[in-house]
């Protein structure tokens, strides 16, 4: 009976191993083909390579050594602690965009739910995002986006009347984040005061360190210090938001003025409204998405035309033959932002090369084929932005700054893709474009500057930053 036992033991000791040969080297039979790849460490993967060469400033590093090293197209890993297929090139961008929902649904690492914690209970937070995709637009569209040039007109004039005027140099970084934080704040919830704008400066830069790094909730690592930062903005957010509720009740604040009135009085099918804790969640998203990657932008734009004199000259003529048209005080206004043709152009130039976010996530809701080769259902898929905006085949010559590229029919579809694409392309990309170019022109029409730190290198953590925050020294132009 023992001696039983043990053959049993040593034929499935031996059938195991027989299997796992198979499926080692009999890939092509085996019913996951999974791409090329390795899965790094236990539990950690490639986590820490895939997050320090942003630290270095060269993100595009782990993706293109894995090209070269396995594939030019899909590669395997483990990073944040999720099975990866990395996908590089216009032909993936084109299969995930094209693909929302039917294979692939958008996806963010748990450290995201935990700075940003859906509050709707027995509400899928998949089912949310749909909703807030379905609202945002009446505010986004072009259409509505009109009426708030003026707007962004002001609030950029005082901005720099008070913070860049009279100063021999400034820090471009900060200032940035100040000018799009105060819009942000303006436009989805009404708030001018700059004293109580600025409580939240300090939290949201917090937030952006922490959103995407390991989840080791630990005192003073990035992913804490977000944790406590999210929960400080959300109570100072619940203040604004029953003091808002309090207004529409009072008819001190119009049902129509912003994004936060327009959630408080909206209803679900069933008639229900949503609450006030889930309201500063969807608030607090939005303040983050409206505000960082525009002002990561807006810095770049700085940096270029700093060291790219050429260029500057050309968006300076732009924007002086927009001043020069219209009667002193007058605002800008939605025809003038459509002349500017050029200096769109080197935003997005600014955009290919220094691209805000690096990528984005989904996540397999079914197995698929894609390239011969298997994505197992729960499996994430990562698309790389720089596979395609830093590729010689995508850009010639990518290590050049050319606003040129975005001339004619401009780059080949699926190439260029700061702002995603498919159904889930960015809905405040229209918004995004106003702030930078307004940006763009009160800056150009006072000053000409030139960079402090010729070289400064660009840290990613995880949005792209000069590592001194881009001080310049400023040389006004003569009244």
């Amino acid at each position: 009976m023992e001696h039983n036992f043990y053959l049993s033991l040593l034929l499935l000791f031996v059938s195991f191993i027989s299997l796992t040969l198979f499926f080692l080297f009999n890939k092509t039979k085996s019913p996951w083909n999974l791409p090329p790849g390795k899965m790094g460490y236990p539990v950690i993967g490639e986590s820490l390579e895939f997050l320090s060469t942003g630290w270095k400033g060269h993100p595009e590093k782990f993706i293109f050594d894995r090209m070269i090293r396995y594939s030019s197209e899909l590669f395997k890993t483990s990073i944040l602690g999720e099975s990866t297929v990395v996908c590089c090139g216009a032909a993936c961008n084109k299969f995930l965009f094209s693909n929302e929902n039917k294979t692939v649904v958008a996806w963010w690492p748990g450290s995201v739910d935990k700075i940003f914690p859906n509050n709707s209970a027995g509400t899928d937070s998949k089912e949310e995002a749909v909703r807030m995709r379905k609202m945002l637009p009446q505010f986004l569209k072009p259409e509505a986006l009109q009426r708030y040039v003026g707007i962004m007109d002001t609030i950029a004039q005082r901005h720099f009347a008070s913070l860049w005027e009279n100063n021999d140099q400034v820090t471009v970084y900060p200032l940035a984040k100040r000018y799009t934080f105060l819009l942000a704040c303006r436009l989805f919830m009404s708030v001018e005061d700059e004293n109580h704008v600025a409580k939240f400066s300090d939290p949201f830069q917090l937030i952006a360190s922490g959103i995407i790094s390991l989840p080791l909730n630990l005192p003073g690592t990035p992913f804490n210090k977000a944790i406590k930062a999210s929960n400080f903005i959300r109570k100072e957010l619940m203040k604004i938001i029953k003091q808002r509720r309090m207004d529409l009740a009072e008819g001190v604040a119009s049902p129509t003025q912003d994004i936060l009135s327009h959630m408080l009085l909206a209803c679900d099918e069933n008639g229900e409204h949503m609450n006030e804790l889930n309201i500063a969640d969807k608030i607090l998203g939005l303040l983050i998405g409206g505000h960082d990657t525009a002002s990561i932008a807006c810095t770049f734009v700085v940096k270029y035309l700093g060291q790219l004199p050429h260029i500057y000259d050309k968006v300076y003529q732009e924007q002086m033959e927009i001043a020069n048209s219209k009667p002193p005080g007058e605002l800008l206004n939605w025809d003038d932002l459509k002349k500017m043709k050029y200096s769109w152009n080197v935003a997005c130039e600014v955009l290919r090369v220094a691209p805000p976010l690096q990528g984005g996530f989904r996540e397999a809701i079914t197995d698929f084929m894609f390239n011969g080769f298997s994505i197992p259902k729960g499996w994430k898929l990562y698309w790389s932005i720089n596979s395609t905006h830093l590729n010689p085949e995508c850009f010639p010559k990518p290590e050049e700054f050319d606003p040129t590229r975005y001339e004619g029919n401009g780059p080949a579809p699926y190439t260029f893709v700061p702002f995603g694409g498919g159904p889930r392309m960015c809905p405040g990309k229209e918004y995004a474009r106003l702030e930078i170019l307004v940006f763009m022109h009160n800056l150009v029409k006072r000053f000409k500057w030139e960079n402090m730190i010729p070289d400064e290198k660009i840290v990613v953590d995880p949005f792209p930053i000069p590592a001194n925050n881009l001080p310049i020294r400023l040389f006004p132009h003569k009244a």
